[in-house]
């Protein structure tokens, strides 16, 4: 499950990030006890001073560009895991999040942040002997970005709570981190959130759950792909002549997306696996993010054997794992799971700082991971438009489940995995997005429409509003100094 060594212990980068070394968790547990300094975090671009959980929340991409990771992966202990298998998911998020948040949030406020933001089901459903799908879609814009963004609106607000002046945070989306960010952030005071959008790539219920709040919230339907959404706001962020208004990005770029997304794969993993028994997860991917946070609990040690890397046909990862190089795909590819039309993942750049690697901000690899190190714990598949639509008719056909696009792709990863590995352990598939988001598909291939939450058929008869913008720095450097410059 980890490197040799590592069973009972935590794991600390060393400072410019070459390579993992053992810490003592009796060292790091008694560092905590004795109120020393809070967690710290450092740039995967190894440039940046380190900072404290609430500055590179606020900061959101590190000033060298690069993305912060914690300096030490805390060990959830023997004791934390005989706990965790009795609780609530509110009670597991609020043990987990402690490991990060001491010296930054107060225990019994992490307490009531976990109740408010969680106050849904997280149902994992079995679908054939060892076999379990992991719905996270009961959220209120039914998507699994809900629970990063949701954990985010409380930690931002609390952070914000006395500032005097606004906190603007721009964010690119794909598909369903725009509308989870823009509702979890919803008129909280001092705080202004931009939506980046590419129109063409996103599912009409996606587009009116970001276009029909106003208030706080400003969409803008960018003319272009995703990453160049994601181009923009980091170019932003990286712009002097922006430096009076105070930004930040709630994209998966910001540690405060990763940290949440931790907590539902410690509670799947406690749920199902056990030390000798450990669980196999098949992560639909993207940008990455998602599949950060379980190798993230894999490193603090959930029974986590392997994790299955599933993306579409943006495939620059899976090809990554088969021949050492990595080549962005740009224009990234416009597949049926949008919210997954990456070419160039962010958070790969985190994924290669885990295992001694470094990628810095283009993409270029500056220095190779332990591949062999890598290879034993993460497997990585590609999946077609075509071979979606087909997983989502045999899912329905063989088992009674009911999938979408980016549900799809996870569960066929994980039967190719079985293909190629015999294994006895459990395994786990993450279904990201209701399958109403996307009706006319499920309509086309299974004769019938989903039944929406009402969270999503609220959406249908309100009035959408959002302004429209060429994929260009400048008029986008235009659009944030004249509406949030004053």
């Amino acid at each position: 499950m980890h490197s040799p060594g590592c069973t009972r212990q935590s794991l600390m980068y060393n400072r410019d990030f070459g390579a993992l070394y053992d810490v003592s968790l009796l060292v790091f547990t008694c560092r905590k006890e004795l109120g020393m300094d809070p967690m710290l975090f450092a740039s995967t671009n190894r440039q940046a001073p380190e900072v404290n959980l609430a500055e590179a929340l606020l900061q959101g991409q590190a000033p060298d560009r690069g993305l912060y990771l914690p300096v030490t992966i805390p060990l959830l202990t023997q004791e934390d895991f005989a706990s965790l298998r009795n609780k609530s998911y509110p009670e597991v998020a609020s043990i987990v999040l402690k490991k990060f948040t001491a010296g930054t949030f107060p225990d019994d406020s992490v307490d009531e942040m976990c109740r408010r933001a969680y106050d849904f089901d997280v149902p994992l459903e079995k679908v054939d002997t060892g076999r379990y799908i992991m719905r996270l879609d009961r959220g209120p814009t039914a998507s699994f970005k809900d629970f990063a963004g949701r954990m985010m609106g409380q930690m931002f607000g609390a952070l914000r709570k006395d500032a005097p002046n606004r906190l603007v945070i721009l964010t690119a989306t794909s598909g369903d981190t725009g509308s989870a960010v823009a509702h979890a952030f919803y008129k909280i005071p001092n705080i202004e959130v931009a939506v980046l959008f590419p129109p063409a790539e996103v599912s009409e219920r996606q587009r009116k759950q970001m276009t029909t709040l106003g208030g706080n919230i400003t969409p803008i339907a960018v003319v272009g792909k995703f990453d160049d959404c994601q181009t923009l706001v980091k170019q932003a962020f990286a712009d002097e002549n922006l430096s009076s208004i105070q930004l930040t990005s709630a994209n998966s770029i910001n540690i405060g997306r990763l940290l949440p997304q931790i907590v539902y794969y410690v509670y799947a993993a406690v749920s199902l696996g056990s030390e000798g028994d450990p669980v196999i997860l098949s992560v639909p991917s993207g940008n990455f993010g998602n599949m950060m946070g379980a190798l993230l609990a894999m490193r603090m040690g959930a029974p986590i054997n392997k994790i299955v890397i599933a993306t579409n046909t943006n495939d620059a990862v899976p090809k990554f794992f088969q021949t050492g190089c990595y080549e962005k795909i740009i224009p990234s590819r416009r597949c049926l799971s949008n919210a997954m039309n990456v070419g160039h993942p962010s958070n790969f750049a985190r994924v290669l700082a885990l295992y001694g690697g470094w990628m810095d901000e283009t993409g270029t690899i500056r220095q190779m991971p332990d591949m062999d190190y890598m290879k034993r714990e993460l497997w990585a598949t590609s999946v077609t438009d075509e071979d979606t639509r087909k997983t989502i008719q045999k899912a329905w056909q063989n088992h009674r489940l009911l999938l979408e696009p980016h549900g799809a792709t996870g569960w066929l990863g994980l039967e190719r995995y079985f293909e190629e590995n015999r294994s006895p352990s459990k395994a786990v598939s993450i279904e990201t997005a209701h399958p109403a988001k996307f009706p006319e598909e499920i309509e086309t291939l299974l004769g019938f429409s989903p039944d929406s939450p009402p969270s999503l058929s609220e959406v249908e008869q309100k009035k959408e509003d959002c302004l429209t913008m060429p994929a260009e720095y400048q008029s986008f450097r235009e659009l944030i100094l004249e509406k949030y410059g004053s």
